[in-house]
Order: C-alpha cells, then structure tokens, then sequence
C-alpha cells in the first residue's frame, strides 16, 4: 500500500504548495511505496512563520513545563513504540526485531534526558564584580532554529536534533532526509499534542528544499547532521547571515588493536561497530589498526566473527544484524569503493552485492590496505572494514590520526598507561577503551577537522542551543 505523506505545519498536516513529489523506494524489494511533496520557498516560509509565531509562547513556558512537556513526548513514544519500529523499518529495510531496543528506547531516554537539562539551566553567581554594581548571567533560547537530520538513523537523529532545542525554549523548522521520513512525521505528530502549535515543524523535500530551510532569515541557528559536503554548504549559507551553526558530519573511526589485546574480545567489539546499520553510521568502526605481531590472528578472527555473527538479510529475517543500504545510490558507492580496490589490497570475505533484489551488501573485510588507499582516506558509508599492520606505538598514532575526520576511535589494549596515552593522543572526539559505540544521553557526541562542530547529547549539547546574556545593575 502506497501513503502519501505531507508536511507538518502549525500542529498539523498539510498540502504541500509545491506540486512536485518523490518516490520512497523500499531499500528490501526496490518497491515504491509512498511519496512526499518537495516543498518549495512558500512551504518553507509557511514553517518558520508557525515557528515564530510559537516562539514567544513557549520561550515564557517555565523550565518545569517544558520539562513536563518533554516527559509526556517521551512517555508518548514509549506507549507507541512498535508503530514508530514498524514506520522506521519500512523506511530503512533495519531488522525489526530489535529497532525498539536498539533506537527506540535510546530516543526515549534521550528526550526524558533533555526533560531534565530544561531544569538545570548553568550560569555564574550573582556578585558585585565591579564595586556598586551587581551582574549576573541569563542563559536564554536563541529562537527559531532550522535543522536537517539523515536517513541513517531518522528517528534518533530527529530525537537528538529537537530534544534540546524544545527543552531550551526554542521552536524548530526540520528538514528529514527525503527517503525516511515517516517516523519523524509521527514524531511531530506526538509533540504537537504536548506543545504550542508551531513549535516543531516538518517540511519534506529535496536538496533544494533544505538549502532554502537554511538560508532562511527567520532562522538564528540551523543544525544539522549529514556530510562533509553538506556541511560546507550549510556554513557558507550559513555565514552569509550570520547565523549560529551547529555540524555532525562524517567520520573514518579506527579501531587500534595493540599487541597485548584481548584478541576475541576485540573481534566481536570491533565487528558488531563495523557493521551494525550496514556501516550507515559515522562512529562505525571503519579501519583496523593493528599491531604487525597479532595482525595475521586478529584478521582470522575478525573473518570467523564477520561469518558468523554479521549476517545481512530483510527486516523480518531470523538471525540479521543488519540490513540493506538506504538506497541505490548508496549501494553503487559502496561497490565502487570495492570495484576500485588497489592491487596490494586483499578481500578477506564479502566484497559483493548480496542476492539480486535489495540494496544489500555483504560484511567485508579488507586487509593489506596502504594509508594513501581510497577506501582509507574516505567515508564509505557502508559494511566496509580495512585493516592495516604497525609497528610502534607513534606509528599507529600517526596512522589513526592521519584522515580529515576526527569525531570517534577506539583502542584496544591491556595495559591502562598506554591507553591512557592513546585517549589523550588519539585526535577525535570521543574515544573508547576495549569497546566501540556505545553512546549515553549524559556524555557529549560531536567530533573535529571535517567531523564539524558543536556537541550532540549532554548538557554540552543542551547548552549549544542557548545564549548567554550578560545583565547589570547599578545599586543605590
């Protein structure tokens, strides 16, 4: 059955005044099952005018019923958790089995998070700093802020977009990728039940829609979580206004393997980050940096894990970690990394499209790679694991280091002072110790270099949404 969707505006659904529509291809059968408008400028306008109708109302809601508001979202996205699981795998072919444990639950917890953040607003004591004069700091929402979220993880991205810019008292425009956008429909579906009319709302379109979200004037702030490239174009708008901006972008994770690593423990880490969503995720564990003394052992054992414990399959298949890419695009860059391997390359297993309907791709694995290669230097964005040998300590340092993204690594060893060192070297901007991936609503996400800027999660990214005001007074 095909749906055809609409935007969000004002608490509602509505026509799109662009006439133009999309398809929505299922990623499992190449299908079409629904479509979306591509919103034009008067749709866009049509948002942030809501946007900032809503803002004044819900900036003067107190922190206790922006935090209320937020639990009863949250609440509400628990009690319809299966229907949220069951738009988010149609949308992205992801094993329905597991999407409310591993993305519904974590949205949850992140809104109920950010229900507490609106509660605990940071600022300097009220002093005399200058004789006859008392200053003291207001942390207030920026306003209406554009954000543009991805078709790796939609709802989580969505959740992680809004959550702290509703519980600081801004009003939002977002933009979802254009092939899953049907659980953020829901999603503000639910909030406008919990919030004034106008304060989360979703417009669908294409590239060119989101750059019009962007260059907006209406919005002080946009956001968004998506390419290197994309990034860049949403900083150049967004400095020709001035606007704040705020940037999770791609990643090229190592997983360093030193020579005194619990090898089995390593492998299974190593390759449920290097595959789960199909490697559709920018701290996927993406390149193998290992000691030359274990790497012949790690590899086997990474192959024998892969075989075992990495199959891909359709979302109602017994016994899948993952299924297909988002699309097909998708699917011929990822082949096309692995078509345009070098020579000193070697495919220990996968390196194929899997069956003949789908954009499946099987675990790969590719050792023997060079730090100049390609599929080193570049974002795959797919179930695509190199591997590389060292031999000293600044070697791997160098060898981890020496990509333009910087947002996660891992380091695998036994002995604490040299992780130690490899947590205080390592240039990215979340590094784990003998794990890789987990993430928690208490702990920043963001990265460095062409990984962008400003924090997701936590009370960092709580306060990347907020302005501070500096206010005096003079007394007697």
């Amino acid at each position: 059955m095909q749906t055809t969707l609409q935007n969000h505006i004002a608490g509602a659904s509505c026509d799109a005044a662009g006439t133009g529509r999309r398809a929505l291809i299922d990623p499992v059968t190449e299908e079409v099952h629904g479509s979306i408008p591509i919103s034009d400028s008067t749709d866009v306008d049509a948002a942030y005018e809501a946007a900032t109708a809503a803002f004044p109302i819900w900036r003067d809601t107190t922190p206790a019923e922006r935090q209320l508001a937020l639990f009863r979202i949250a609440d509400a996205m628990a009690e319809r958790a299966e229907e949220f699981a069951d738009l988010e795998s149609q949308d992205t072919g992801k094993p329905r089995a597991t999407l409310v444990a591993d993305e519904i639950d974590q949205s949850v917890d992140q809104l109920r998070f950010f229900a507490g953040a609106a509660r605990s607003l940071e600022g300097r004591a009220a002093a005399e700093y200058l004789a006859g004069h008392t200053s003291f700091v207001r942390r207030e929402p920026i306003g209406v802020i554009g954000q543009v979220t991805p078709w790796n993880y939609p709802l989580n991205m969505a959740v992680w977009k809004i959550a702290p810019a509703l519980a600081a008292g801004n009003t939002v425009v977002l933009k979802p990728a254009e092939t899953t956008p049907r659980s953020t429909l829901l999603l503000a579906e639910v909030v406008a039940q919990h919030t004034p009319a106008g304060a989360l709302n979703v417009v669908l379109g294409d590239r060119e829609t989101g750059a019009a979200l962007i260059a907006h004037p209406a919005a002080q702030m946009v956001a968004i979580t998506g390419s290197v490239r994309a990034g860049m174009a949403v900083a150049r708008s967004a400095a020709s206004d001035l606007k704040r901006v705020h940037l999770e972008l791609g990643g090229k994770a190592p997983a360093v393997v030193l020579g005194d690593a619990p090898l089995e423990k390593a492998a299974e880490g190593i390759v449920a980050a290097a595959f789960f969503n199909a490697g559709q995720d920018c701290t996927a564990a993406t390149r193998v940096i290992v000691h030359a003394a274990v790497h012949d052992d790690l590899v086997r054992a990474l192959v024998d894990r892969t075989r075992t414990h990495a199959r891909t399959g359709g979302p109602h298949e017994e016994g899948v970690f993952f299924g297909p890419l988002n699309s097909a695009a998708q699917l011929a860059q990822v082949q096309g990394f692995v078509d345009r391997l070098p020579a000193h390359a070697r495919v220990e297993t996968g390196g194929h499209r899997h069956g003949d309907r789908g954009y499946f791709f099987e675990p790969t694995i590719v050792s023997g790679m060079r730090q100049d290669d390609e599929a080193v230097q570049n974002e795959v964005f797919g179930p695509v694991l190199t591997v590389q040998a060292f031999e000293t300590d600044d070697e791997a340092l160098a060898l981890a280091n020496g990509v333009r993204y910087a947002l996660a690594a891992s380091v695998w060893t036994r002995d604490h002072t040299r992780a130690m060192r490899f947590t205080r070297e390592l240039d990215f901007g979340c590094v784990w110790v003998n794990t890789h991936m987990p993430f928690v609503s208490d702990m920043p996400h963001g990265g460095f270099k062409h990984s962008g800027y400003g924090k997701d999660l936590s009370q960092y990214g709580f306060d990347d949404y907020t302005r501070v005001k500096h206010v005096m007074t003079a007394l007697g």
